[in-house]
C-alpha cells in the first residue's frame, strides 16, 4: 500500500494546532507538549500533556495518541497518518509509536534542544527508536516551538 502524499499536507496549520494544545497544557498546569494525528490532511485526534494534572506519567500526548490510534484505527489507517507534535517524542512515546506504526511524525523542537532547556542528559532520538517503522521529520516551525519552552519555567 502506498502512502498518501504527506508532503502535500498543511504542515503549518497542523503544527500550530499542536502548539495551541501545548499552550492549553501549560494553562492547565501541565508541561508544554501537544500533538495532533492527521489523516487525509484532516486532524482526526489530538492530545496535550496531562502528566501533572492526571498524576500519570503515561499522559504524554504522543503516547496517548498512539494508544487511542491502536484502539480506534486499523493498521492501514495508522500507516496513512502523520503525527504533528510540538516537541520530538521521548523514548517512552516513540516506543509506543513503534506499535502504532504511523506513516510519519513531524516535530518542532528536537529532543537535543529540549535537553538544553531541562538540563537533562543526552537525548534518545525518536528516529533511532522509530527506524524502519515511522519516518521522522523535523524540526518544523522551530522558532515558534522553541518559544513555548523559552516561556515555560523549566
Amino acid at each position: 500500500m502506498s502512502h498518501p502524499d504527506f508532503d502535500a499536507f498543511d504542515h503549518d496549520s497542523h503544527m500550530r494546532r499542536a502548539f495551541d494544545l501545548a499552550r492549553s497544557a501549560v494553562d492547565r498546569g501541565d508541561r508544554p507538549f501537544g500533538s495532533v494525528l492527521v489523516r487525509d490532511d484532516e486532524i482526526v485526534m489530538e492530545a496535550s500533556n496531562r502528566v501533572l494534572t492526571e498524576d500519570d506519567v503515561r499522559r504524554h500526548p504522543e503516547l496517548h495518541l498512539a494508544y487511542r490510534a491502536g484502539r480506534e484505527l486499523d493498521p492501514a489507517a495508522r500507516r496513512g497518518t502523520v503525527m504533528y507534535t510540538s516537541t520530538e517524542p521521548c523514548p517512552m512515546c516513540a516506543g509506543g509509536m513503534r506499535y502504532a506504526a504511523f506513516g510519519r511524525v513531524v516535530y518542532s523542537v528536537g529532543s537535543d534542544e529540549l535537553s538544553a532547556f531541562t538540563d537533562q542528559g543526552a537525548p534518545v532520538r525518536s528516529a533511532d527508536v522509530l527506524d524502519g517503522v515511522t519516518e521522522v521529520v523535523g524540526p518544523a516551525l522551530n522558532a515558534k516551538g522553541r518559544r513555548l519552552h523559552e516561556e515555560f519555567d523549566w
